[in-house]
């Protein structure tokens, strides 16, 4: 249940949510949001695949 809950979550912050990698964002200078949303993405991801 928990992963699949997961599973649906990480596709629709595929959609919705923008990809940095594709823009090609320097960590380094990224803001306190952008380094939110990567967390959590990166959480999101992690949970689903577990």
């Amino acid at each position: 249940m928990k992963k699949k809950f997961f599973k649906l979550l990480a596709r629709a912050n595929k959609k919705l949510l923008p990809s940095y990698s594709k823009k090609r964002l320097d960590l380094q200078k990224a803001s306190k949001l952008q380094m939110a949303i990567i967390g959590w993405k990166l959480w999101v991801t992690k949970n689903s695949l577990d």
